[in-house]
């Protein structure tokens, strides 16, 4: 690190020009990505994947596609029905090669329809103003344009709000911090410079990406509001210790080189480990999880390019003036208001080192203490149950949802999303008595199910071709319901083998409720296989970081009590309620499926900010003096407050996503913010010290043998005898 942020400080002001550039090419290129985003929930591999591919070529339904067009008749006249046919074709040429469907009429005075496209989602949803432009529905007529292109155009601006609204209650806050921190300085602005160049950046890169596969609606959400916390936190420490460093003496230049060799190696071990468990989100075989994957993994890798480049430049900009103290708390007992003393330059009177040395003294109680409060937290993840996703969870107000709740309310919800049943007789017909009777026997047993409300079958285009031919089954419950997932189970474990179709013939399930479960399937199938990669990974990347054996396991177990509590706390505020009395939150039995997968891969290496941090802060003091309970009280003390500062930074980044109005966002932000707060508090503040002062100088032991192996110098426990 010192030699390269010497050449970073040659060259400072073409590094600063560069990001510059960076800076407004990215600024560019988020206000033009929205349009290129959208949630698709394929699932390659997988039957409800093959049965969605057939519709496709062979019956011109793409279902991401699809609008729904939906009439509510108030007053009817005999002419209504023809006005209402030549309404939903003339929505039909809105969209480029778009198909209508027969109406169908059903209770409440309700009539509706599809327009089918083969447009994918991104696409289709770019027509939704065109149809209802084109709709012009006759007097007494409500209409409503409805359907996933629909509703994704209508929840794009409503992302906007929502994160303008995690933003105005963020950067207050960081800033609020920062001024607390830094005083009433210029060195406050920094965090906000090199957030702003990494946010941009990254979402420039996205929108690069965006032009070559299908990217998450929700990743502008993600991006801004945790690259916001991962950037100032980042920069905040850096920023921190060049104070330090000044104040030991020499050249400013040989300050930054200090810094970036102790706290700027700090932050590329755990820029890594948060990169270390996102990137493995590349290799789920699902695009919507890969997709966000994209986009998380970009930011830590963004944030590490800034840190190592754009951060020592600014320092040297900034300089000794730029970054000078004037303390609040300082200036107020020059006003004689009594304020309390936090840390200090005193290792022995601080705050942090005070409760550092108490803990050591007493480590089973405290540890005692910690750990029930954090399994106690965890103990309702066994309440835990996963939707594929709901359209309950989602504001109610915009039209294209008022259309949905219309058609709900007359034909159910799982009319909504039915299951469409595709026989595939690999270029033979289907019309022959074996096959003809074995779809019969398959209608009855649907029909006898208690979770079919009706069964549609014809022979009209809609529902054969040659060679193929579709049942579609409308359910009771809404696809993501537990209910509806069952019955898919039934469906592929008994029902279809049981109508015992001749042998050529293929039948795949697909549609909502069996493309909800293969979603599931495949992706907790893979789950366990990333769980373990990131704790293998993550154990050596501490062990060098670190040069220990012992402490990097201890960090992975004590994240796992972390995540564990996140998880327990969706089932609290969610299933249980607790959100909803408390702060307004949607009440909702089921947690999205992506969000525990995504919350661990993300949380894994968040949570190791603070451990690497701290920890590498302690190794510094134990490699000087080789004294443990002085290495724990010194790391913590001088760690303690920047620590604390960077996780209500984050905590209130990821407040963002609690305030919004999309249940799935509100989710994942819930559970970030409590796995950094618990983090930052019960295990770094407690749970820590205590096991570090029962192992001792087993902490800081790292065997010749296994240090070669991590090239890193050997900590053998003759040091501390």
């Amino acid at each position: 690190m010192g030699r390269w942020t010497r050449v970073v400080l040659r060259f400072r002001w073409p590094i600063l020009a560069s990001w510059l550039v960076i800076l407004l090419a990215g600024a560019v290129a988020t206000t033009r990505l929205p349009p290129l985003l959208s949630n698709t929930f394929t699932v390659p591999g997988t039957d409800s994947e093959r049965a969605r591919t057939i519709l496709q070529h062979h019956f011109g339904d793409r279902s991401d596609g699809e609008f729904l067009i939906i009439y509510r008749v108030r007053n009817g006249t005999p002419g209504t029905r023809l006005k209402l046919e030549r309404s939903i074709r003339r929505a039909a040429r809105a969209v480029p090669g778009g198909v209508p469907t027969p109406l169908r009429a059903s209770k409440g005075g309700v009539v509706y329809g599809s327009v089918l496209s083969t447009l994918d989602l991104a696409d289709a949803k770019g027509h939704t103003d065109d149809i209802r432009a084109a709709l012009r529905a006759p007097p007494g007529v409500d209409a409503f344009v409805s359907g996933q292109p629909a509703i994704q155009a209508d929840l794009d601006p409503i992302f906007s709000r929502d994160l303008a609204r995690g933003e105005s209650i963020a950067l207050p806050i960081a800033l609020a911090v920062l001024l607390a921190v830094f005083g009433l300085s210029l060195a406050a602005t920094i965090p906000f410079l090199f957030a702003a160049a990494t946010i941009t950046g990254t979402l420039g890169i996205v929108f690069v990406i965006a032009h070559h596969m299908t990217m998450a609606t929700y990743v502008t959400n993600l991006v801004q509001l945790i690259g916001l916390g991962i950037a100032i936190d980042y920069s905040l420490l850096i920023v921190y210790r060049f104070r330090e460093e000044l104040e030991r003496g020499g050249t400013k230049d040989e300050a930054i080189v200090r810094t970036m060799e102790t706290a700027g190696r700090a932050v590329m071990f755990s820029g890594a480990t948060v990169a270390i468990g996102l990137a493995l989100l590349l290799f789920m075989p699902l695009p919507f999880i890969r997709s966000m994957g994209v986009g998380g993994f970009l930011i830590p890798l963004v944030s590490l390019a800034a840190a190592a480049t754009l951060q020592p430049a600014l320092l040297s900009v900034y300089g000794r003036r730029g970054t000078k103290r004037v303390h609040v708390a300082d200036w107020l007992r020059r006003k004689a208001v009594p304020v309390p003393h936090v840390a200090g330059k005193d290792v022995e009177h601080g705050l942090w080192a005070r409760l550092a040395r108490a803990i050591m003294q007493r480590p089973v109680v405290f540890f005692g203490i910690g750990a029930c409060a954090l399994l106690l937290a965890a103990v309702p993840v066994f309440g835990l149950q996963l939707t594929p996703g709901s359209a309950q969870g989602i504001p109610q107000s915009p039209s294209s949802v008022r259309g949905l709740n219309v058609l709900r309310s007359a034909v159910g919800p799982g009319a909504l999303s039915p299951t469409q049943i595709v026989l595939d007789g690999h270029g033979r017909t289907l019309r022959n008595a074996a096959t003809q009777s074995a779809l019969t026997r398959l209608q009855r047993a649907l029909v006898r199910d208690p979770e079919v409300a009706f069964v549609q079958r014809g022979a009209s285009r809609r529902f054969q071709t040659f060679g193929y031919e579709q049942l579609i089954v409308a359910g009771r419950h809404e696809y993501g319901d537990e209910p509806a997932q069952a019955f898919v189970h039934r469906l592929r474990g008994t029902m279809i083998p049981g109508a015992r179709f001749p042998g050529y013939v293929r039948v795949y399930a697909g549609g909502g409720p069996p493309q909800g479960v293969d979603f599931l399937t495949k992706s907790y199938a893979t789950f366990p296989w990333l769980v373990l990669a990131v704790l293998v990974l993550t154990y050596f990347l501490l062990m060098r970081a670190f040069r220990s054996v012992v402490l990097p396991l201890k960090a992975v177990l004590l994240n796992l009590l972390s995540v564990g509590a996140s998880y327990g706390m969706l089932v609290v505020f969610f299933k249980w309620g607790v959100g909803e009395s408390l702060a307004g939150l949607y009440q909702f039995p089921q947690v999205e499926g992506w969000i525990p997968i995504f919350l661990f891969a993300m949380l894994f290496g968040l949570s190791m900010d603070y451990e690497v941090f701290l920890v590498s802060r302690m190794r510094e003091t134990w490699d000087e003096e080789h004294d443990n309970v002085r290495a724990v009280s010194y790391g913590l003390e001088r760690t303690g407050t920047i620590i604390t500062a960077a996780a209500i930074i984050m905590v209130a980044a990821f407040s963002g996503f609690v305030a919004g109005s999309i249940v799935g966002l509100q989710q994942f932000g819930l559970g970030l913010a409590v796995a950094i707060l618990v983090d930052a508090t019960i295990v770094r503040a407690l749970l820590v010290p205590a096991l570090m002062a029962w192992f001792g100088r087993w902490n800081w032991w790292l065997p010749a043998r296994v240090a070669r192996v991590v090239r890193v110098k050997p900590s053998p426990l003759t040091e501390a005898a």
